[in-house]
């Protein structure tokens, strides 16, 4: 668990990590690559972890050296077990690249934070439109294409981050040209697509809402260096805001933090952004935020939303959330409740009065996001708060409490049970 005596007042700097929802994607395009990718600002991440395994099953070689992971290709297999893809829901981007490189694949659907349902359905339309026979039986996924992956349209419903990734990856060694309509934006889309056309492929328009990928032959592994985690870089944001922090952020992408902004300018801290670095100072105490409303980017993301909520649940007056990416969204919100939070949700509506001050309490991280949320709001409660569920933390955030310890936390992770601590 982690354990956290609050309040305390952040300051100085921190370099922002590289960002996971861009390295599992990218771990996956490995697979269609020949020889060596080296990932440079790889974080060392459970869910990392789990893709690394994945890779090492299929036949590849991996192995850190300092802050980059190095990826020797050489497929073996073409099937992921199930222990594995339970482990975190990104695993399904394996798909369209193990199918586009041994010609079929075998899998089970994917695990991860448990927050509502998250059909693949449009996986499996989209990899079908491409040539892909697919089979269900007992939850587990027997896909073929017996003449190669095929190019042509495919207009998405929704633009899932998922699903465009899997096309992509399907159809940059495809035969022929597709065009992916109402694909994600997200700045994730762009990095993977940048090291794809780095090692040969052929993929034009990446970050507009229309992809067009020439398939090639094959492709080549490359040196890449990953992108920084704008979800981090908005958690430490949210950290300095609650506290009447101070703080500085090195290695920060500015343009993908622009969606985000809007909440820590209406709690009136203030955002300077200084090249790759960004500071916040924030206030004694914070205003409300208002009106948050998640939607696919370039509208304010989904993973940003729960330690927002943090920072309303102090502040000055009625902040209201709509989320409409997620149903289970919201969990995080009985653990900021068990703090003092005055929160009331109904369906995908949360509406904050802010307190003045919370208190801290024993809670408990039901997924990623969630969990750094409480983090957050224990830094500016009054006494001792205790986060369990530690182990949904560590997929996302490369030691999360060290970091803030960093920037003048008193936190700490501990083994121990609450009994055993002084």
């Amino acid at each position: 668990m982690i354990v956290i005596d609050g309040p305390a007042e952040l300051s100085g700097e921190l370099k922002v990590q590289g960002a996971k929802n861009s390295t599992l994607p990218l771990l996956a395009a490995t697979v269609l690559c020949r020889g060596q990718t080296v990932l440079h600002n790889c974080p060392r991440l459970s869910d990392v972890d789990t893709a690394v395994r994945i890779l090492e099953h299929l036949g590849s070689r991996c192995h850190w050296e300092e802050g980059s992971l190095v990826v020797d290709n050489s497929m073996t297999c073409c099937q992921v077990p199930p222990d594995l893809m339970r482990g975190m829901r990104s695993s399904i981007v394996f798909l369209g690249a193990i199918v586009s490189r041994c010609g079929e694949a075998e899998l089970t659907f994917p695990g991860g934070c448990e927050l509502g349902p998250r059909p693949i359905d449009l996986h499996i339309e989209a990899l079908e439109k491409l040539g892909v026979e697919i089979q269900e039986s007992g939850g587990c996924l027997h896909c073929r294409a017996p003449e190669g992956i095929q190019g042509t349209y495919i207009s998405l419903s929704f633009p899932s981050v998922g699903a465009t990734e899997n096309v992509i990856l399907a159809s940059v060694c495809s035969q022929g040209t597709t065009i992916i309509a109402n694909a994600a934006r997200e700045p994730e889309i762009i990095d993977l697509c940048a090291y794809l056309n780095r090692c040969g492929g052929r993929v034009y328009g990446a970050g507009e809402s229309c992809v067009i990928i020439d398939g090639v032959k094959e492709l080549f592994g490359c040196e890449h260096t990953v992108m920084p985690d704008r979800i981090a870089t908005v958690t430490y944001m949210a950290a300095a805001a609650v506290t009447g922090g101070n703080v500085t952020l090195r290695d920060v992408d500015n343009t993908h933090i622009l969606p985000m902004l809007s909440p820590f300018e209406q709690a009136g801290c203030s955002v300077r952004q200084l090249g790759r670095a960004l500071n916040i100072m924030a206030p004694r105490r914070l205003n409300a935020v208002r009106h948050i409303r998640t939607m696919p980017y370039p509208g304010f993301p989904t993973d940003a939303q729960p330690v927002v909520m943090s920072m309303a649940a102090v502040g000055r007056g009625t902040s209201i959330f709509v989320e409409n990416i997620f149903e289970n969204r919201y969990k995080h919100a009985e653990g900021l409740q068990r703090l003092g939070a005055k929160i009331k949700v109904e369906g995908k509506v949360a509406i904050v009065e802010g307190v003045e001050q919370l208190r801290g309490a024993p809670v408990t991280a039901c997924d990623l996001r969630g969990g750094a949320a409480l983090v957050v709001a224990g830094l500016a409660a009054q006494g001792r708060t205790l986060v369990e569920g530690e182990e949904h933390i560590r997929r996302g955030y490369e030691d999360l409490a060290g970091s803030l310890a960093d920037l003048g936390a008193r936190i700490r992770e501990v083994e121990d049970s609450p009994g055993k601590m002084e």
